[in-house]
């Protein structure tokens, strides 16, 4: 039984908030700074959401990673997302590879603020903290 619990890791992940304003009214992007511990192969999901409640669906919404900096000896670099929303619709030229096909929203909720992030089949590289965005 030991040898089974010592072949499993644990990945933590976390998400941030933002604060933004929306037409005289502050709107808050609220996410969890709590740790989601998960063992490899789980799907977790990273929560985050408006308050007040609020129909995100026309708006971008970016998923990213604050501590990965694009590499600065390669000018072209760009800054990669773990997950893309804009104009109604996934952006997948903007993603990061190792989240290809591996992230999702839940698009029936947005029309109540919650812009959660599902994360399929974490594996250790997944470790470490996100951020949840709507620009303005």
């Amino acid at each position: 039984m030991s040898d089974f619990y010592c072949g499993l890791w644990t990945s933590i992940l976390c998400s941030a908030f933002s604060v933004w304003t929306l037409a005289g009214g502050e709107v808050l992007v609220i996410g969890s700074n709590l740790p989601i511990v998960a063992a490899p192969g789980d799907d977790v999901i990273l929560p985050c959401h408006l308050e007040p409640m609020f129909d995100v669906q026309g708006l971008t919404v970016e998923w990213s990673k604050p501590d990965l900096k694009p590499d600065p000896s390669d000018r072209l670099s760009r800054v990669e997302y773990v997950h893309l929303y804009r104009d109604r619709q996934e952006v997948p030229d903007m993603k990061m590879a190792s989240y290809f096909r591996r992230t999702e929203l839940f698009m029936d909720d947005m029309k109540h603020g919650n812009i959660s992030l599902k994360i399929l089949n974490v594996s250790e590289e997944d470790n470490g903290r996100y951020r949840c965005f709507i620009p303005k």
